[in-house]
C-alpha cells in the first residue's frame, strides 16, 4: 500500500460523488474510503503470508464500515464504494481500475471449487445498488450493471445490462462516469414487454369488438327473416 494509491482512492471519491467538498471530509466521514484503505493494508499482510492478521482486519473492517471485502480480493486504483452498507466482495474476485460499486453489491461465488469462482471486473465497471454478480467470469470494461440486476454470465465491454437474470439493454453513447449505471436513455425490458402486450392486447381488442359487429348484424337479419308473416294462398295445392 502506497500514499500514491491511498491519494487515488480519494481523488475518485471527489470525482464521481458531487456531495464531497474536501479530502478531510472523504477521510473523516467516508466509510467506502476507510474499506479500501484497510483492504489495502489487509492485502498486503495476506499476500506476504500473514493471513490470520489479514483476516482479523477485514473483520474489523466490516465492524467498522459494513462492507466485508476478503483480503485475497484484487483491487485496482482509484476503486470507489459510494454508501457501502453491505458490499461484499469474494475471496477471488478481481476488480480493476476506476470501478464504481454502490450499496447492496455483491460479488459472490456459486460454487465451492477452491479455485477462480468469483467475478472479475475490468476497468471503468459501474455497479448498481443491490446489484449480485454471481460466478466466475468477466464483466467487460466499462460495462454498466443497474440496481438490483442479478449477473449470471459475462457481460460485454461497453454493456448495459439489467433485470433478473441480467440482459443487455444498451451500451452508453460514451464512457463518462453515470451514477448508479444507468441513464434515462435505458428502459427495463420488462416495462418494454409490457408495452409490447398492451399494444398487441388493443389490437386484439379493437378485432374483436369488428367481429362482435358482424356477428350481431347477421344474427339480426337471421331475426328478421324468421319474424316475417307467411304468405298462404287459398287456391294452392300441394
Amino acid at each position: 500500500m502506497s500514499f500514491k494509491a491511498i491519494r487515488a482512492d480519494m481523488e475518485a471519491i471527489l470525482a464521481r460523488d458531487p456531495a464531497a467538498r474536501s479530502r478531510l471530509e472523504v477521510v473523516l466521514c467516508y466509510p467506502g474510503f476507510h474499506a479500501v484503505l484497510l483492504h489495502r493494508l489487509a492485502h498486503g499482510c495476506w499476500t506476504r503470508g500473514l493471513k490470520l492478521v489479514a483476516r482479523a482486519i477485514a473483520v474489523f473492517s466490516r465492524f467498522l464500515t459494513g462492507i466485508e471485502i476478503h483480503p485475497a480480493a484484487r483491487i485496482g486504483e482509484r476503486f470507489f464504494i459510494d454508501h457501502g452498507m453491505g458490499v461484499v466482495v469474494g475471496e477471488t474476485a478481481e476488480i480493476g481500475n476506476d470501478v464504481t460499486l454502490y450499496q447492496g453489491v455483491t460479488l459472490g461465488g456459486t460454487s465451492l471449487d477452491k479455485g477462480k469462482r468469483h467475478p472479475t471486473l475490468e476497468d471503468g465497471v459501474i455497479v448498481g445498488a443491490g446489484a449480485k454478480i454471481l460466478g466466475p467470469f468477466t464483466v467487460g470494461k466499462n460495462a454498466r450493471v443497474g440496481s438490483n440486476a442479478v449477473v449470471l454470465e459475462a457481460v460485454p465491454a461497453g454493456a448495459t445490462v439489467v433485470g433478473i437474470p441480467a440482459k443487455v439493454v444498451g451500451r452508453p453513447k460514451n464512457d463518462d462516469f453515470c451514477a448508479y449505471g444507468m441513464s434515462g436513455e435505458v428502459q427495463d425490458p420488462v416495462a418494454r414487454a409490457l408495452d409490447r402486450f398492451e399494444g398487441d392486447l388493443g389490437i386484439l381488442r379493437a378485432r374483436m369488438a369488428e367481429l362482435e359487429g358482424i356477428v350481431a348484424a347477421q344474427r339480426k337479419a337471421l331475426d328478421e327473416r324468421e319474424a316475417a308473416p307467411l304468405r298462404v294462398y287459398a287456391n294452392d295445392r300441394v
